[in-house]
Formats: C-alpha cells, sequence, structure tokens
C-alpha cells in the first residue's frame, strides 16, 4: 500500500501526477498541428471504413478492387466516345456545329450564305461593289441574332458539352492497368481480375479523374447532348440507356465525396481539396469574328481575282500575251530575298515590265515612226497642237530612257544595287539595316510610279491627239491636218488604219497602267 498524503484528502500522490499529467498533455495537444492532422486523418479513415462503398481499406492504405469496378464500368461506357472525341475538346468543326444547333431555319438559311462556296457563287452573278455591301448587311443581320441571352446560351451548352468530353477522354485504361495488367484496350469481352492494390499506385489518378468528374453535369439533358454529338458525328457516340442508368450511381458517388476522402486519407493531407478543371470557354464572339475575318479575305480575295483577270485580258490586248518578262532587275524574282527579311520588295515589277516592254516593243518603233510623219509631213493648222503632240512624244522618249537607268542602278553593281546588297548582308544582325532597306525600297518604289504616272499621262496626250486626228481625217474640210493626201502619200501603210491601230494600243495601255496607279494613289 502506498502511503497517503494527507495535503490531498488521502490521493494516492503517484495518481494524483498522472491525472495532472494527461490533464497538460491534453491542453497542450490543442495546439499541435501534427495532432490535429493526426486526428483529422483517423476520423478520415473511420468514415471510409463505414462506406457503403467499398472502394479502400483505411488500414494498409489499400485500393480494394471495388474502385476498380467503378471505373471500369465508366470505361466501358466511354471507351468508343474516346476515340470519336479525342480531339473533339480543340475542334473549331465542333463549336461551329453547337452554335448552329442554336440557329432558327431563317438563321441557317442567313449563315449558309455568308458560306465561301455561296459569296464566290453570287460573285458570278453580282457586281463586286454589290456583292461587298449584301455580304455587310448580311453578315450584320447574322451578328444581331447573337444577343446576349442567346449567347449565354450557346456557351452553356458548350461548356457542358466540353466537360463531357473531358471525362470521357479520361486515361481510364491506365488507372485500370495498375489492377490487373493483363488487361487489353477497349476490349470488354473478357472480365478483368482486380486485386487490391496500394492506394498510392492510384492516388494521382483518382486526384486526376476528380478534375474532371465534378464539372460534370450530371442533370444535364442527356438525350439531347447524345443527339447532337450522333449528329455531329453521324453516329452514336454512346450507348444512350447504359449511360442513363449509371448517371444515378455515378451521382451517388459524386454525393459522398469518398474519392475526396481517399486522396486525402492515401496522402495524408486531411485538408486537401480537388482542383476541378471547369470550362469557361466562350465561343460565339470568337465565331463571329473569324467568320468577318474570313468573309473580309474571302472578298479581297475575289476583288484581286477580277483585277488580275482584268489586267491579263488587257495585257494581251497590248502584247498579244500575259507573260511580259522586259526588267532585268526591279523583279518579282528578286523579291524573294527580301520576303525573307519581311520587307515588301519591288511593288511595282509588273508594271515596269509592261511599261517597258511597250516603249521598247512598239512605240520606238510604230509610234516614233507615226509621229515623226504626222509632225514632219503634216502641215498643222495651229503650232501649238503640233508642239503638244511633240512634247508628249519626248515625255515618253524621256521615260524609256529613265526606264534603263533605274533598272541598270539595281544591278549588284550597280549604285542602288549595291547599297542594297551590303544593307540585306548586314540586316540580320543589325536592326537599323532593316530600316534603311525599307526608306530604301520606299524612294524606289516611289520612282518606279512616278515612271508610270509620267508615262500614263503622255499616252494620254498622245491617245488624245490621235483620237482628234482620225476624226479629222474623216472630215471634209480639215482643221487640224490641212494636207492630209501629202501624209499619205509619205506613209508606208494607209494613215487611218494607222492612226485607229495606234490609238487601240494607246488606249489599252492606258488601261493597263492605271490598274497600278490607282493602287498607289489615294
Amino acid at each position: 500500500m502506498s502511503p497517503k498524503d494527507p495535503a490531498n484528502g488521502g490521493v494516492n500522490a503517484a495518481s494524483g501526477e498522472n491525472v495532472i499529467q494527461r490533464l497538460f498533455s491534453f491542453f497542450a495537444g490543442m495546439g499541435d498541428p501534427d495532432a490535429e492532422k493526426k486526428k483529422a486523418l483517423k476520423a478520415i479513415g473511420k468514415d471510409l471504413s463505414r462506406s457503403r462503398f467499398k472502394f479502400y481499406r483505411p488500414k494498409g492504405q489499400e485500393a480494394l478492387p471495388g474502385l476498380a469496378r467503378f471505373f471500369y464500368e465508366l470505361y466501358k461506357q466511354t471507351a468508343p466516345a474516346q476515340v470519336l472525341l479525342g480531339a473533339a475538346a480543340t475542334s473549331g468543326a465542333l463549336r461551329s456545329f453547337v452554335i448552329d444547333s442554336f440557329l432558327s431555319e431563317e438563321q441557317r438559311k442567313l449563315s449558309e450564305r455568308l458560306t465561301e462556296a455561296a459569296i464566290i457563287a453570287r460573285a458570278k452573278t453580282v457586281g463586286l461593289k454589290d456583292l461587298q455591301e449584301e455580304v455587310k448587311n448580311d453578315l450584320s443581320s447574322f451578328y444581331a441574332v447573337f444577343d446576349g441571352e442567346m449567347t449565354r446560351q450557346i456557351d452553356s451548352a458548350y461548356n457542358t458539352l466540353l466537360s463531357f468530353i473531358n471525362f470521357v477522354n479520361f486515361d481510364f485504361y491506365f488507372l485500370l492497368k495498375k489492377y490487373d495488367s493483363t488487361m487489353a484496350e477497349r476490349s470488354f469481352a473478357k472480365t478483368p481480375r482486380f486485386e487490391a492494390i496500394t492506394g498510392d499506385y492510384v492516388a494521382d489518378d483518382i486526384e486526376d479523374f476528380l478534375e474532371v468528374f465534378l464539372p460534370l453535369d450530371l442533370e444535364a439533358d442527356w438525350k439531347r447532348i447524345f443527339q447532337a454529338l450522333r449528329d455531329y458525328k453521324n453516329t452514336d457516340i454512346i450507348q444512350q440507356d447504359a449511360w442513363l442508368k449509371l448517371v444515378p450511381a455515378i451521382a451517388e458517388v459524386r454525393k459522398s465525396q469518398i474519392l475526396e476522402q481517399i486522396v486525402r486519407h492515401i496522402k495524408r493531407a486531411p485538408t486537401w481539396v480537388p482542383q476541378p478543371r471547369y470550362p469557361s470557354e466562350r465561343i460565339v464572339e470568337p465565331h463571329v469574328q473569324k467568320l468577318r475575318a474570313q468573309i473580309e479575305t474571302l472578298i479581297q480575295r475575289l476583288i484581286q481575282e477580277k483585277r488580275n483577270a482584268k489586267i491579263d485580258e488587257v495585257a494581251k490586248q497590248v502584247f498579244g500575251t500575259t507573260v511580259v518578262l522586259r526588267m532585268k532587275n526591279y523583279t518579282e524574282k528578286a523579291n524573294v530575298i527580301f520576303a525573307k527579311k519581311m520587307l515588301g520588295g519591288y511593288t511595282q515589277a509588273q508594271a515596269m515590265n509592261y511599261l517597258k516592254a511597250y516603249l521598247m516593243d512598239y512605240f520606238k518603233k510604230d509610234i516614233r515612226e507615226l509621229v515623226d510623219l504626222l509632225l514632219i509631213r503634216g502641215q498643222w493648222s495651229t503650232q501649238i497642237q503640233s508642239q503638244q503632240l511633240s512634247a508628249g512624244y519626248h515625255s515618253l522618249l524621256e521615260v524609256s530612257e529613265s526606264i534603263l537607268l533605274f533598272d541598270e542602278s539595281l544591278a549588284d553593281e550597280g549604285e542602288v544595287g549595291a547599297r542594297l546588297k551590303a544593307a540585306l548582308m548586314k540586316a540580320d544582325r543589325d536592326k537599323e539595316q532593316v530600316k534603311y532597306l525599307r526608306t530604301m525600297l520606299k524612294d524606289i518604289n516611289e520612282k518606279a510610279v512616278n515612271q508610270v504616272t509620267k508615262a500614263a499621262v503622255s499616252l494620254i496626250t498622245i491617245g488624245r491627239f490621235i483620237k482628234a486626228l482620225i476624226e479629222d481625217h474623216e472630215k471634209t474640210h480639215h482643221e487640224m491636218i490641212i494636207n492630209w493626201k501629202d501624209v499619205e502619200n509619205g506613209a508606208t501603210r494607209p494613215v487611218k488604219e494607222w492612226l485607229v491601230e495606234v490609238y487601240k494600243k494607246i488606249y489599252y495601255m492606258v488601261q493597263l497602267l492605271q490598274f497600278y496607279m490607282k493602287e498607289e494613289q489615294p
């Protein structure tokens, strides 16, 4: 028997000390994080042990075959859809499909009018200016369809669908192989033999699963979703009846939060919370903006194609061909090296080719001979008229000489070409050289435009006189040249036919040059 301490009312001294120590330990443990963590994990373990879902055994931290069977059922239902929806989350076609599914019949017809094929077909029967106005009005009407409420509904529907796609594309097979290494992918003829495994093997997989599982809207209109996916892929994505029977069981698992508790227990992190990946895509505005950009690009392409077709048509009238190459250095071929440096290059190469070819091959022969005949043999009623014709003619001669010098200066050994070549060699390591190149190219192209403009103005002057002389030649009483018979006697061919032929060539050449003048001028 131990002696009793009279001061403590006869209580055993050693027993009293134990009580005090326990009380001290109790109060001291209230602020101990490790103790709180152990307590929380113990509570989680008890909850898991009592759960009707036999997914996990806290003692030994084992993931049980029941958990594998849960994932296996999901895998059976979603495996066919994985093949069909593997890239759907990034598919622009799916976005368009969802948007179109919300459109009325009238709105769909409006949308069809804005397709590339429809616009190209309309371009064959409608002038481009009228087409631009029609398309602009159609696009405005189509854009007005998407008010705030409709936009919200479409975005919401797409995100619901995206949640399902993310869920379907979860790698169930990778997780299940950890339970049965002999399991074949997307093969369900043989029932797998699942064994209990260490929880650590699947904790991360469960965590990843929760990211796509929690955002899944289990109360969604699944019949509508599956019908939409069927229309999208022209085949059944999933067995609808089997999925609808599975949804309540899935909902029970999610409501129980057993998967979250399993992760917390395995990772010894009682405060861990999953990070669901809720899609928050906005597809309407980007869709409309993309459509607008595509249409604008298409219209510009049609304008350019029509312009090129007209250029080819006029070029054939002048040269008999559309392929004309006369410039040696100021060429489209030279633009390849400029494009590599993100530079515009020679913007008037085609115009300068046409102009040089006309001046070298035609002007210096037929027009020169005709103008010499008219100025030398013709007796003009007023000297100022002959002087104006002569001035236009000599202006073209100057352009002809200027073009030769201009082109030669751009050769590698030429004054300007040598500077261009040196700057191009330094451009990759010296950004200032790129600025210098842009300035040089701007100056070069401006000179080319000036030559084209000067030639066009001179040709217009000569053309007006030629046209007036054709009319004068037909008059009984001549007003410009009063001795047409003397002119005809000095000619090597019928003057009337000669005048008409020269005028036609000038007329078409001016038309050809005006395509390029309009491009540069406001």
